[in-house]
């Protein structure tokens, strides 16, 4: 950001931000074109006009979905809810306080889309937009307030998707656990538990319990140069929540260096491993439920330990930094689309605004099952979708009237 010089406006700052995404991601002249006019002006009546219905448009749409989501929801828990003697307040405080968070985020880019479809199809079915272009504004000029507004919704999601929605999914998720006995919940017992303890370290355990926190038949090595120089073995690994650390029984050390070997056995053993009771518990939301940071260091360790679920924390990763983007595609093609007058009026842009979204989420799923079920590179695949509907953005950009 530096050499902006950014004034103190809001608005301005927004229409740098423009300038700087256009700079950055795209090369054709009328990005240019768009670019030094951005720079070159401030926020004008009519732009306040078309932000401010798109926002009041959007959080409409925001919670009306929402308020039919939550309904939806609490009609097939209600049983739930009245088998375990919940009150609505817990009820509120500890399960919808969550869920509401959850849904709005994985909806978000559709909200966003379906709220620029529906006012500026009806604003186009008023004659507004050909007013505008018959008073010689043009298309670009048309689609700033829309980037102001996608930019600003891309950094709420962004933000929510980093440190809240992560919070509100463990509370969701803890409540779930405790209260529906949620299928995502795995088993408590978990078997033949493999991992990399450090660069040169591995271990295993044998049936460990999630519940009691211990396992049996533990055993760790460590190999240099292709060569065994440390082994220990166990037969029962548990949790002590006292010296937070592990409490190994009949264990078996051995100390191996060229031809001699030395070797010590012992009835009981602590030892301070790089792993945790919540690292062996499988849980497929786990990731949903760390806040960025959190997921960041959580990526590192599981590198380290050749964990088989690094591939999924990448992938959410690298989906909280493209959504926000697809937020600011998306408003692009849903304003470039709708601000043509067409017959049959909103209901044909709502529909091929369904057709649009449903291939994007088919295109976002096809791309994560390729990269956690295959060899594409997370980063890779959950940028797949922005890349194939910017270029249908900068189609549709050229093929309408400007």
């Amino acid at each position: 950001m530096e050499g902006l010089n950014l004034p103190v406006r809001p608005s301005v700052i927004f229409e740098k931000v423009v300038v700087l995404i256009f700079n950055t991601f795209g090369d054709w002249n009328q990005i240019s074109i768009l670019a030094a006019e951005l720079q070159g002006t401030n926020m004008k009546k009519i732009d306040w006009y078309i932000l401010k219905k798109f926002l009041s448009t959007f959080v409409f749409s925001l919670v009306l979905l929402t308020v039919i989501s939550v309904v939806i929801d609490m009609s097939e828990r209600t049983d739930d809810f009245a088998k375990n003697n919940l009150d609505y307040k817990t009820v509120f405080s500890e399960y919808y306080s969550g869920f509401i968070p959850f849904i709005v985020s994985m909806l978000f880019p559709l909200f966003v889309f379906i709220s620029v479809i529906f006012f500026t199809s009806k604003m186009a079915g008023r004659s507004e937009f050909i007013a505008i272009l018959a008073s010689g504004v043009s298309l670009r000029r048309i689609l700033r307030p829309y980037m102001v507004g996608g930019v600003l919704l891309a950094f709420l999601l962004w933000m929510g998707s980093r440190y809240i929605i992560p919070r509100a999914n463990e509370r969701r998720t803890r409540f779930e656990a405790k209260y529906f006995k949620s299928s995502m919940m795995q088993s408590s017992l978990s078997h033949s538990i493999y991992m990399r303890v450090d660069s040169f370290s591995y271990c295993g355990i044998r049936y460990y319990d999630t519940t009691s926190r211990s396992g049996g038949s533990f055993f760790m090595q460590t190999v240099r140069d292709q060569h065994v120089t440390y082994n220990l073995r166990s037969d029962n690994i548990i949790w002590d929540t006292t010296r937070k650390s592990w409490k190994l029984t009949s264990v078996v050390e051995r100390s191996i260096s060229g031809m001699r070997e030395q070797v010590a056995f012992y009835p009981e053993l602590y030892k301070t491993f790089n792993f945790k009771p919540s690292d062996l518990q499988k849980d497929e939301y786990m990731q949903a439920r760390l806040t960025s940071p959190e997921l960041e260091r959580m990526i590192e360790l599981d590198k380290l330990r050749g964990s088989e679920s690094v591939k999924e924390l990448m992938m959410e990763a690298a989906h909280r930094n493209a959504t926000p983007v697809a937020v600011i595609i998306l408003t692009l093609i849903g304003a470039i689309l709708a601000t043509r007058k067409i017959r049959g009026g909103s209901g044909v842009h709502l529909a091929l605004g369904i057709i649009i979204c449903a291939v994007f989420i088919l295109t976002d799923r096809f791309s994560t099952i390729f990269s956690t079920k295959g060899d594409l590179n997370p980063y890779i695949a959950a940028w797949i979708p922005n890349v194939v509907f910017s270029l249908l953005t900068i189609y549709l950009y050229r093929k309408a009237p400007k």
